[in-house]
């Protein structure tokens, strides 16, 4: 077995919902070993559909069984001052804290980065939350919509016919926590270097914003303000149905000398008039060009155009269903997507690796833990209290 990448890394886990448990999760994945701190009724996402066979259940969530992986869980009221020293108590030998609650959080409990340095001068505090630590709107509350609409994303997404759209599901949430993992993993190269902690602010808002690129520059060079492209019928790269679905023809194709190309690889001659032959000629006839593609796809499957355009090295996509992607011969040859074994879910199929590494892979060590199942052995070994100690904070409600 090849030493894992982040092997004898502690880090203690007091995030939930998405973004924090996402970037934990890249940390746990490769190697680290990371305590999930829960409050006794669990992490929210724990209730967070879809569950299996829709039974609603808290060791069910496949949300929760996803971003969980390879790590422990214990179960601390924060609220109460034994929790509170329990979790002191691990701080002392932990590498790295990740939280995502509102920024007012941490310092309320008592636990703000200077005191936590009191305790561990070299720990490394990740805090990721909406807006960050600082600015007028740090303790605003926000969902992923709000996130890609105030970082700037979503005013270009879409077409300019329609009102503004976002992606499926919750993106920005996943970025801000590769973002947040990539920060703390810089902090803590830092930290192995001089002994020093420090306080890595992940805000979303920021994630969301850093894929504006060009956009940004364009706006402060030049004043101009990118819109959300039009979709006419014409448009050589509109998303086109086919016969048994959608696919993507080449954007790059059908331009300057490539025209002639495509005319030929579609084997529609009647493109060859003097009206489709130049980019302006195109425009002034998108309707009538955009007729002739729609009718031209629809009666194409999708596949064997799909491999017919990379033989001629053409850009050309397809619109997969998930049973599609599942199937994929591309996914199949990396084996991106792996079995994992539950307790309650049984063996099912999960995302793999985000990146390959030859050296120190990427693997699955243990499935998404039941809530509060490793409190015997951190709290009552790791941490010396008896079973009389954990029956009594059980009864306080303090696990």
């Amino acid at each position: 077995m090849s030493e894992r990448a982040l092997e004898g890394v502690k880090v203690l886990d007091l995030t939930h919902h998405i973004s924090g448990p996402y970037c934990t999760k890249l940390l746990a994945d490769f190697g680290a070993e990371v305590l999930k701190v829960e409050r006794p009724g669990g992490d929210p996402t724990r209730r967070m559909a879809p569950f299996l066979n829709d039974d609603v259940d808290s060791e069910k969530s496949l949300v929760f069984a996803y971003l969980n992986t390879n790590k422990q869980s214990v179960t601390l009221n924060l609220q109460t001052e034994k929790g509170i020293q329990v979790l002191k108590s691990l701080i002392e030998h932990t590498d790295v804290v990740v939280e995502n609650f509102a920024p007012r959080v941490m310092a309320s409990l008592g636990l703000a980065f200077a005191s936590l340095q009191k305790i561990n001068p070299s720990l490394v505090l990740t805090s990721i939350s909406n807006f960050g630590q600082t600015g007028p709107y740090r303790d605003y509350k926000a969902a992923d919509i709000i996130e890609y609409a105030m970082g700037g994303l979503m005013y270009i997404s879409g077409g300019y016919d329609r009102e503004p759209l976002k992606h499926a599901f919750n993106q920005a949430q996943f970025k801000a926590g590769t973002d947040g993992a990539a920060a703390t993993l810089m902090a803590m190269y830092h930290q192995r270097l001089t002994g020093e902690g420090q306080h890595v602010d992940i805000s979303i808002q920021e994630a969301v914003a850093t894929g504006l690129r060009d956009v940004v520059n364009n706006f402060t060079y030049t004043g101009a303000v990118r819109r959300r492209q039009p979709n006419h019928s014409g448009d050589l790269s509109r998303l086109r149905a086919s016969s048994d679905g959608h696919l993507i023809p080449n954007p790059g194709i059908g331009t300057g000398l490539n025209w002639g190309v495509m005319v030929d690889f579609m084997d529609l001659p009647e493109l060859g008039d003097d009206k489709f032959n130049s980019p302006s000629a195109r425009l002034v006839n998108a309707e009538e060009l955009g007729q002739i593609l729609d009718s031209y796809y629809l009666k194409q499957n999708k596949y064997e155009r799909f491999y017919a355009a990379h033989e001629k090295r053409f850009i050309f996509g397809v619109v997969q269903s998930p049973e599609e992607v599942m199937a994929d011969p591309q996914f199949e040859a990396r084996s991106f997507f792996v079995d994992i074994d539950h307790p309650a879910l049984g063996t099912l199929k999960y995302p793999g690796a985000p990146f390959e590494m030859s050296g120190t892979p990427w693997d699955v060590r243990t499935p998404a833990p039941s809530l509060g199942q490793h409190n015997q052995e951190i709290i009552g070994q790791r941490l010396g209290h008896t079973p009389e100690d954990l029956a009594q904070m059980r009864a306080n409600e303090i696990i």
